[in-house]
C-alpha cells in the first residue's frame, strides 16, 4: 500500500507498475486453478462475485430464457439476487434441500426446462457444511444448450477439491482463506456475457467499473497459493479436530449434531436442547471463544436458522444451534477448551432436560 499506490489504469510509471503486478497476480491465480487469465475477474469478495454471476448473467442473456434454478438455502447474496430477478420478470425455482441439507443431480434434472437460463447452487453450505455434487449437477445443466452453471465456492475453495472444468461461473472470497477482507474473484468461462452491475470505466474487461483495489488484488495471488499449498495438511488436521468435537459433544445430553456425515470438516453445526443459540453464543464470546448461530450475513436477523428449518428440523433445534467454523490454524487444544467451557456454560445456564 505504500509502494503500489498508482492507479493500475494510469499510463505513468507508478500506474504501469501496479498494472503489471495486477495482471501477474491474475495470471498466477488462473494458473493455480487451471483456467485462463481472462477468466478471472477481481471483485470485492464473495457477495459481489455471486451477485455479478447471478444477476449479471441473467440480465445479459435474458433472450435465451427466463427460468433460473437455485436452492432454498443459498447465501443471501445469491438469494437476494434471485429475489430481485423475480421482480424483473424472471421465473426463479428454489429447490428444497434434503434432510442432509443438500440437493441431488436428479432434482436438478427434474427441474430443468427448455427455457432454463442459469443454475446457481453452492458447493458447501455455510451453516451445516453439507456438500453438493457439483460434477453431477454440471453434467445435467450442460445437457441443456441454453443453461450455464454457477457455484458459490466461498466455503469450499482451499478446503475441497473443485471441478473447475465443470463450472461456467464460480465465486471465491479471500477472507475465508486468511486473505484481506474486501477482495475476491469471479471465475467466468471465456465468451460468457455478463451485464455489469457497477458502471464506470473498462476495468475488469468492462465488467466492473471503478479503480481496482490493486494492493488487495495483488496480495490475493499469494493468498490463493498458500491456501492451495496447505489444503491437504489443513484438511487432515481439521478432520481430526471435527471428529473429536463430534465425539465429545455427542456424549452430552440434549446435544444433536446437525451437520451431515459427509459434510465438509471445516463446518460443524450442533444444537443444544438445554440452551438457546443466543445465550450459548454470548456466553462463549464472554470467554473468548468465537462461534456463530448461523451465516454471518444473516446473524442480525431472526434467531431461527433458516437452513436448519429448510432441512426439516423442529424449532427446538433451529433456535438452539450454533455453527463452528474452522480454519487450518485451529488446534485440538482449542477444541478441548471449547468442550470444557461449553460444559461449564451448560451447567450454569442450561435448563433441565
Amino acid at each position: 500500500m505504500s509502494d503500489l499506490y498508482g492507479n493500475p489504469d494510469s499510463l505513468h510509471a507508478l500506474g504501469r507498475r501496479s498494472g503489471r503486478l495486477l495482471e501477474q497476480a491474475r495470471e498466477r491465480i488462473a494458473a493455480s486453478i487451471g483456467v485462463q487469465p481472462q477468466e478471472i475477474l477481481f471483485t470485492s469478495g464473495g457477495s459481489e462475485a455471486n451477485s455479478l454471476a447471478v444477476a449479471g448473467y441473467a440480465l445479459a442473456n435474458r433472450k435465451r430464457g427466463r427460468h433460473i434454478i437455485t436452492t432454498n438455502v443459498e447465501h443471501s447474496s445469491v438469494a437476494h439476487a434471485a429475489d430481485w430477478l423475480e421482480s424483473q420478470g424472471f421465473d426463479v425455482q428454489r429447490l428444497p434441500v434434503n434432510a442432509d441439507g443438500s440437493v441431488t443431480a436428479r432434482q436438478v434434472r427434474e427441474a430443468m426446462r427448455p427455457d432454463t437460463l442459469l443454475v446457481s447452487i453452492m458447493h458447501v453450505n455455510n451453516e451445516t457444511g453439507a456438500v453438493n455434487p457439483l460434477r453431477e449437477i454440471a453434467d445435467v445443466v450442460h445437457a441443456h444448450p441454453t443453461a450455464v452453471f454457477h457455484a458459490d465456492l466461498v466455503q469450499s475453495f482451499g478446503k475441497e477439491d473443485i471441478p473447475w472444468e465443470s463450472l461456467d461461473l464460480g465465486s471465491v472470497s479471500a477472507h475465508k482463506l486468511h486473505g484481506l477482507k474486501g477482495s475476491g474473484f469471479l471465475y467466468k468461462r471465456k465468451n460468457l456475457k455478463l451485464q455489469p452491475l457497477l458502471f464506470g470505466g473498462q476495468q475488469e474487461q468492462g465488467m466492473r467499473g471503478g479503480t481496482e483495489n490493486a494492493p488487495a488484488d495483488i496480495v490475493l495471488a499469494k493468498t490463493v497459493r498458500l491456501a492451495l499449498e496447505s489444503q491437504a495438511k489443513d484438511r487432515e488436521r481439521i478432520t481430526e479436530l471435527n471428529r473429536m468435537l463430534q465425539k465429545e459433544l455427542g456424549a452430552l445430553p440434549g446435544v444433536k449434531i446437525q451437520s451431515p456425515e459427509n459434510a465438509s470438516p471445516f463446518i460443524l453445526n450442533v444444537s443444544f436442547a438445554q440452551i438457546t443459540s443466543e445465550v450459548l453464543m454470548n456466553a462463549l464470546d464472554a470467554r473468548g471463544i468465537c462461534v456463530s448461530a448461523k451465516s454471518t450475513c444473516e446473524s442480525r436477523s431472526s434467531n431461527e436458522s433458516e437452513v436448519l428449518k429448510a432441512m426439516g428440523r423442529p424449532v427446538s433445534e433451529t433456535t438452539h444451534a450454533i455453527r463452528l467454523s474452522f480454519s487450518g490454524q485451529n488446534t485440538l487444544e482449542e477444541g478441548k477448551r471449547f468442550i470444557e467451557e461449553t460444559k461449564e456454560i451448560l451447567n450454569q445456564y442450561g435448563l433441565p432436560l
